[in-house]
């Protein structure tokens, strides 16, 4: 479909700025969530609301991009990536100029600020797995691994930079992050439809919709080891991230009386190492996928149970900091190779789709998470039994991933593309 030679890879100058500006998407859209988190305990002391009512600002931008997801990747599967990928990021900008300008006008926001968030969470459905779709269509062979490990290093590069950027931009007024959504959303929609390259979707390729759905159905019928192992890691690590950064900001606040700028210093370190580590695995993984992929699942898995476990037992910041590091890594070591899974088991027919159905099980552990990790600070009980029945779910899975997962059955194109 495209001009990539037989070996694959970002050999044309094309294909090289379309993985760059698509890098752009997950780093926005990173922003969503992980630029509010340092500034949760402002917002509930600027609308007298709990832990658990701020952390529906993450959980009702969370569910709808979770629920949109599939819808967009099966029209991207028909009509193309970008022309749903553009109007998604120009949605998500007007979802946050909303929240701002309900967080100026109106007197008690809160209700405003998560309908505006819904929006926004609309809009970012389509954002972030179609890059990862239009990624798996234009790079070929072991290459993918790594274009996919950049993606999600500019997503953790994101998370790395929304703590520091929340917190700066909340020195200002606690609602201008907010505002930054609009300001970055139009700029990088324009990009994306003007530079990324994307074969035009031909009425011949079309299938009609109930071919569509047997092709899909039958991707998932002889991939379902495969991917019930990439649906459930993928959930299990952003939940325990995500649960994790967001109890964490709290107790850096109550327990370390820490003001913004410093929490969101704290924070920075775990996401820190989450792009660290996967921009490295992406680079290991182009040549060395057959060896590394399911051990790189196994044990980021292992390190995050380690860091979970580790986390409630903690008692001062430098201590919180180095089991959250632990979850980072983790998570770093889990997602690119996840993502190669993901968009490498379909072909270009169905990709969006399975691609997005990932993106959907991701979300929804983005959602549910900060909520109930936030009732965590009622009692040293609950806040022990969380953690460790995640730890344990997360070991679990890496168990099943070790023996389910074979990258030569699951990844044999890109196999034979990583031996050549």
């Amino acid at each position: 479909m495209s001009d990539v030679s037989s070996r694959g890879g970002m050999q044309s100058l094309k294909e090289f700025k379309t993985v760059a500006i698509l890098c752009t998407v997950p780093f926005i859209m990173v922003l969503g969530n992980s630029m509010l988190i340092p500034v949760l305990p402002t917002i509930q002391h600027q609308l007298s609301i709990g832990a658990s009512q701020a952390g529906l600002l993450i959980t009702m931008f969370s569910i709808p991009a979770g629920l949109v997801i599939p819808f967009a990747g099966l029209l991207s599967d028909r009509i193309g990536r970008k022309p749903i990928m553009v109007p998604a990021l120009i949605v998500y900008g007007i979802g946050g100029l909303l929240a701002g300008l309900a967080a100026v006008f109106i007197e008690k926001p809160f209700y405003f600020l998560l309908a505006a968030r819904v929006i926004q969470g609309i809009g970012a459905g389509g954002t972030y797995q179609l890059a990862m779709a239009l990624v798996g269509d234009v790079i070929q062979g072991s290459d993918r691994a790594q274009a996919l490990g950049l993606l999600e290093a500019s997503n953790g590069l994101g998370k790395v930079i929304s703590p520091l950027a929340g917190a700066a931009l909340a020195l200002i007024t606690w609602y201008t992050p907010f505002f930054v959504y609009g300001v970055l959303a139009l700029p990088i929609a324009i990009a994306v439809w003007l530079i990324a390259k994307e074969a035009p979707v031909k009425k011949e390729q079309q299938q009609s919709l109930r071919e569509y759905f047997q092709s899909f159905a039958e991707v998932m019928r002889e991939n379902a080891a495969v991917l019930a192992m990439t649906f459930l890691s993928g959930a299990i690590v952003l939940f325990a991230l995500f649960g994790m950064l967001s109890y964490f900001s709290d107790i850096l606040e109550k327990r370390f009386g820490l003001e913004v700028f410093q929490r969101g210093m704290v924070l920075a370190i775990p996401v820190f190492v989450m792009a660290a580590v996967s921009f490295i695995l992406g680079t290991v993984l182009k040549s060395h996928m057959n060896k590394f992929l399911k051990w790189a699942i196994f044990g980021g898995l292992g390190a995050l149970a380690a860091g979970m476990f580790l986390f409630p037992l903690m008692n001062s910041i430098v201590t919180f900091s180095m089991a959250a590091a632990l979850i980072g890594l983790g998570t770093g070591s889990v997602l690119p190779s996840l993502n190669t899974l993901a968009t490498s088991v379909a072909s270009k027919k169905s990709r969006g789709i399975v691609t997005c159905l990932y993106g959907t099980v991701r979300f929804f552990g983005v959602a549910i998470g900060p909520p109930l990790f936030g009732n965590c600070l009622k009692s040293e009980l609950n806040e022990r039994t969380v953690f460790w029945i995640t730890a344990a779910v997360a070991l679990i899975i890496g168990l099943c991933a070790a023996f389910l997962v074979n990258p030569q059955d699951a990844l044999p194109d890109a196999i034979k593309s990583n031996k050549e």
